[in-house]
């Protein structure tokens, strides 16, 4: 079985409306929901093997908080320009390429490449908000294998949810 756990980076800040996009750093709020966000996936015993995050500033600070909260070792991380705004067909063709000795992954990266991913393994979503995490598992042996035939809802979860 495979494990995928797609989140959306958390809010990011526009005090700097001139600073380039791949450069802006998280909000507070960001700063402040991440950290819990990572404490609730700890809860319910979600532990990546791998993590792949886009290199954009704001979605290599949320992966490393949420690592951090799950005590996931930095070499276990990796960051890649692929998912910096990948549509879901770029995103997939980046899960479909991780090795199959990785059984539980954690992509973190943007709309609207992941919600578009999302509707494509056969959730319908309006919207995955900022900090919002959405978990699948596929009955596969191997990550090319995995697509809406094969994934089962594992769990949805956002800031603004109540637990």
């Amino acid at each position: 079985m495979k494990k995928l756990i797609i989140i959306r980076h958390a809010k990011s800040s526009w005090d700097d409306p001139f600073l380039d996009d791949h450069q802006r750093p998280l909000a507070e709020r960001g700063l402040r929901d991440c950290p819990r966000m990572g404490q609730r996936l700890k809860r319910r015993g979600v532990m990546p093997d791998l993590i792949i995050s886009s290199d954009a500033e704001r979605a290599k600070s949320t992966a490393l908080i949420i690592s951090e909260q799950l005590q996931l070792p930095k070499n276990q991380i990796q960051f890649t320009r692929e998912l910096y705004h990948a549509s879901s067909s770029e995103i997939m063709n980046v899960i479909k390429k991780v090795n199959n000795d990785y059984d539980t992954l954690m992509i973190f990266g943007h709309n609207p490449g992941l919600n578009d991913l999302i509707w494509d393994l056969g959730k319908e979503i309006e919207n995955l908000p900022t900090s919002g995490q959405f978990g699948f598992m596929f009955e596969v042996d191997s990550w090319d294998r995995v697509g809406k035939c094969s994934a089962k809802m594992w769990f949805y979860d956002f800031p603004k949810n109540q637990e």
